[in-house]
């Protein structure tokens, strides 16, 4: 996060740093109204475009932002590229997962999934990087789990999807914090891994003649070329955003995703939300609420600190 020296230069960043952070999380957030679209096309061959429309984006993205001899160094790197191969089918699982998700109609479950993931990722912090949880953050855990095994024993089934996409979102974040890597390179290395795979994928179903594109109409041909500028365009503003704004803001933001997506799915695609389903939600937002004023609380006290010691 950026700190200039003018207090004014200052607040403009931040209030800059907002805006696309709201533009990033929004876009997340109804990006279910597109993949909507697309619901006449599989799951997996809408994956196998994105990964290939999405490679040609983000190498637009880093020739454009000048970060190529970023890109050349995490080639160079072979623990670099290891781990961008893994989050490469990471992130290739989340998209097919959410793809699918809102084909058929479980965009509830997909919201509910990104509200997990971040008292998920803090769980991982604990397991993987040794990082102390503090009592709220135990505290927002357990009303998390307490949630969702009361879905899972109330409506007699596991919520896989929500397990799922949060677990896969949840791990490729912790690998991307781990791993040297800036953001935009880090995305094209990853979907340099997985495009070629999408792109055979492709061509053995035009081969057969059963793919969509140019076999459906124009609509459906732009809407999978667009694929690739649906994924990067949100991402390059996150990054912007990141830069800007300290973590505690990015925190607060990031449940506009799966809020938009709640909402979609309540009011906008009439999806059933039950008895069950409002008392796991009660729990995992409570405990989101209890984690979300503990960071606050704690980041308040570091600028205080900060502030006293003339920082």
């Amino acid at each position: 996060m950026p700190t200039p020296d003018n207090p004014r230069d200052s607040r403009r960043e931040a209030a800059l740093g907002v805006v696309y952070g709201v533009a990033a999380y929004s876009a997340w957030g109804v990006v279910p109204v597109f993949w909507k679209q697309l619901r006449h096309v599989g799951a997996v061959e809408i994956l196998a475009h994105r990964t290939v429309w999405s490679l040609l984006a983000f190498a637009a993205l880093t020739l454009v932002t000048g970060q190529l001899r970023a890109l050349g160094a995490a080639l160079r790197d072979r623990r670099v590229v290891g781990a961008m191969a893994a989050t490469g089918a990471l992130v290739s699982a989340n998209w097919v997962l959410f793809i699918y998700a809102v084909s058929v109609g479980r965009v509830l479950d997909a919201s509910l999934g990104y509200f997990i993931n971040p008292l998920l990722s803090v769980l991982l912090g604990m397991v993987f990087l040794r990082e102390r949880l503090r009592p709220a953050q135990w505290i927002a855990l357990g009303l998390a789990a307490a949630g969702v095994v009361h879905l899972a024993v109330r409506a007699g089934a596991v919520p896989w999807i929500a397990l799922a996409l949060a677990g896969t979102f949840g791990v490729y974040g912790l690998l991307r914090k781990v791993v040297a890597v800036n953001s935009l390179p880090g995305s094209t290395l990853e979907t340099l891994f997985i495009a070629p795979l999408g792109a055979a994928y492709l061509a053995s179903l035009h081969a057969r003649g059963a793919g969509a594109m140019g076999r459906v109409d124009l609509r459906t041909d732009l809407l999978l070329a667009a694929t690739g500028i649906v994924t990067a365009l949100p991402l390059v503003w996150f990054t912007n955003a990141a830069r800007r704004l300290s973590l505690t803001t990015l925190g607060f933001l990031q449940y506009l995703a799966p809020s938009g997506q709640f909402l979609l799915a309540v009011l906008v695609y009439g999806e059933p939300f039950t008895a069950t389903q409002a008392v796991s939600f009660a729990c995992i937002w409570t405990g989101l609420a209890v984690f979300s004023a503990d960071a606050a609380l704690r980041a308040r006290a570091s600028s205080v600190a900060r502030t006293s010691l003339g920082m």
